[in-house]
């Protein structure tokens, strides 16, 4: 495929916004999920997330996903880090925000295997490449 036509079908290509959240907790380990064979990116671990529908803030679309997928109230986040990254199948954005504050003990509420990891351990689970940049901010973060 010539240039030309790559830049067409990269136009042409959808963009999907997915809020995630890097949900950490008090010892400082982070919560992740393994993604169900059936899905992009099938059996890597994920920072939970979703979707950012119609009318939907980041911020609201983050809480309504946590609280669907892994039954967390978001008390408190700031923005992380956004990337924009391209799997060729499908392009997506992700803002990921630091969830420093919330309520309830998340768990795989759809049946996902889930489990709070210290965060100089990340980089031993498959992630999807969009996620490499997360892992690679949070391990060199101070105390990693």
């Amino acid at each position: 495929m010539n240039t030309e036509a790559k830049k067409s079908a990269s136009a042409t290509k959808k963009t999907v916004l997915v809020a995630v959240g890097v949900i950490e907790n008090a010892a400082g380990d982070i919560f992740i999920c393994r993604r169900g064979a059936r899905q992009h990116q099938a059996n890597k671990w994920e920072f939970p997330g979703g979707k950012v529908e119609a009318g939907e803030t980041v911020e609201q679309a983050l809480a309504r996903e946590l609280a669907e997928e892994v039954g967390i109230m978001v008390e408190r986040c700031q923005p992380f880090m956004q990337i924009e990254h391209d799997y060729g199948d499908k392009q997506v954005t992700l803002a990921i925000h630091k969830i420093t504050a919330f309520s309830g003990e998340p768990s795989g509420l759809e049946g996902q295997p889930s489990r709070w990891v210290a965060v100089r351990e990340l980089s031993q689970y498959p992630f999807p490449e969009a996620n490499g940049p997360i892992v690679e901010k949070l391990t060199a973060a101070p105390g990693a």
